[in-house]
């Protein structure tokens, strides 16, 4: 099939936004194409998408045509368009399967991907889709559902090409060539085993390739192996990938036997999920209801924001405290809602680069003492030149320099409070084996309005009555 990496939307007047996946255009075309029943038109507009291409297009129809377009080519199915879905949407589009059509798309996929898509499948029809499978599938996934959740085993695809130390390349060549359906659909590297399948060393194909048939494995293989545990967390992973520039990676069990390989293109996937949920938690929202209906996002959304009202209740505690100073000096009610924005704004920004650091072990106990003394001196340096900024603005708004000192003083001490509690809250969260990903924003802004509050309201009180 010929792929069509974007389709031109000049004949509705549209200009070309990026060279790569589909435009308004195409959207807007099938939206309407199946609004009105034409679905015989819809060949010649999809017509060479890619499988990630018709994977967008159906994330960005209506449910209703989502449902109409996939019926319409789910008996030409390719299977990796499931796999470049969406996880709400590919669970939405796996019930207009049958068991028996879900289980020959698992048979086409690679293990790791087999695995992503059998997962979304309605619990009560699993154990259908596995019926359905071939001994040797059926084997795989449910070995495969026997790892944790996000970890190696679950990230790895069984199929993989070993071979032993004293083949030459000759053999390896000819035994791939013999077994070519059996073979990985895309792999980088041959893994040398020894006899209890454990490996020693691994063959990169481009080495393999410019050597002569005669040359033993053992004279060409590379022995250092960077490998990972079956249990071991994808995020550590991906660090590993990272760290050493793999491409691949073999996957050992508790034995040290080869059960599989993780490859470059699963660890992208990874770094994609992980950043993603590191945003989505920082920003409140447990995972991406994009495509979630009303209700459950709604669902979703509401504990977070009930924990957020119960610190804006504390920090409401702490301004009823100073009500006699607030009530006799207005500018006060003007002005703090700024010492505890810019303390929170100045936390944050701390705390969204500790949270990467602690993400990518950057940030560890021997280095956190220095980072926060850095973070300090940094908030320090942005109080003092915001201090001096508003406590002039105050002062000439207000026509009294005393109301200027109060909020410049203020200001340099939440935000150097802001500089030492962006490090120290996800560290010490991440200490205490929290995510810090999850509570640190709670906490931060708790701390920046609460300190921002009491520095100068009470500072306020005592100068000014």
């Amino acid at each position: 099939m010929t792929h069509q990496p974007y389709i031109d939307g000049s004949a509705l007047g549209l200009e070309p936004e990026r060279s790569f996946g589909i435009d308004e255009s195409l959207v807007r075309t099938c939206e309407i194409a199946l609004s009105v029943g034409r679905v015989d038109e819809l060949d010649g507009l999809i017509e060479g998408l890619h499988a990630s291409d018709l994977a967008d297009l159906l994330e960005e129809l209506s449910t209703e045509s989502r449902h109409l377009l996939f019926d319409h080519v789910r008996d030409r199915l390719d299977p990796e368009l499931l796999t470049h879905l969406d996880d709400v949407v590919r669970e939405d589009v796996l019930e207009q399967l049958e068991p028996a059509e879900v289980a020959a798309v698992i048979t086409e996929l690679d293990t790791d991907d087999a695995i992503d898509v059998f997962e979304d499948v309605a619990a009560e029809d699993q154990a259908s889709v596995l019926a359905r499978l071939s001994p040797s599938d059926r084997a795989l996934v449910e070995r495969a559902l026997t790892y944790p959740e996000d970890s190696a085993g679950r990230l790895m695809q069984h199929e993989l090409v070993t071979v032993l130390k004293d083949w030459s390349v000759g053999n390896t060549i000819d035994y791939m060539r013999e077994r070519a359906a059996d073979l990985p659909r895309d792999f980088y590297a041959i893994y040398v085993v020894d006899d209890d399948h454990q490996p020693v060393g691994t063959v990169p194909l481009s080495r393999l390739m410019r050597n002569q048939r005669d040359v033993r494995i053992d004279d060409i293989m590379l022995t250092e192996l960077r490998s990972a545990h079956v249990e071991m967390d994808q995020e550590e992973a991906a660090l590993m990938f990272r760290q050493y520039a793999l491409l691949s990676a073999p996957v050992l069990n508790d034995t040290g036997q080869l059960v599989g390989v993780i490859t470059a293109d699963d660890i992208v996937h990874v770094i994609d999920e992980e950043a993603e949920e590191d945003i989505l938690r920082l920003g409140g929202v447990r995972e991406d209801d994009f495509y979630e209906a009303v209700l459950d996002t709604t669902r979703a959304r509401f504990s977070w924001l009930l924990v957020n009202l119960g610190t804006a209740i504390i920090a409401s505690l702490v301004i009823g405290l100073f009500d006699a100073a607030i009530e006799q000096v207005v500018a006060l009610a003007i002005l703090m809602p700024i010492v505890a924005s810019m303390g929170g704004n100045a936390g944050t920004q701390t705390l969204t680069v500790a949270v990467r650091a602690l993400a990518m072990k950057e940030l560890t106990p021997a280095n956190a003492a220095r980072i926060m003394g850095k973070e300090v001196i940094v908030g320090g340096i942005n109080g003092l030149l915001f201090a001096i900024l508003m406590g002039v603005v105050a002062w000439f708004w207000f026509g009294d320099p005393t109301i200027g000192f109060i909020i410049a003083a203020a200001m340099v001490f939440n935000l150097l409070i802001a500089g030492f509690a962006g490090v120290t809250v996800p560290f010490v969260l991440e200490r205490m084996r929290i995510d810090p990903a999850v509570g640190s924003a709670v906490v931060l802004t708790t701390i920046t309005d609460v300190v921002g509050f009491v520095s100068f309201l009470g500072l306020a009180a005592i100068v000014l009555l």
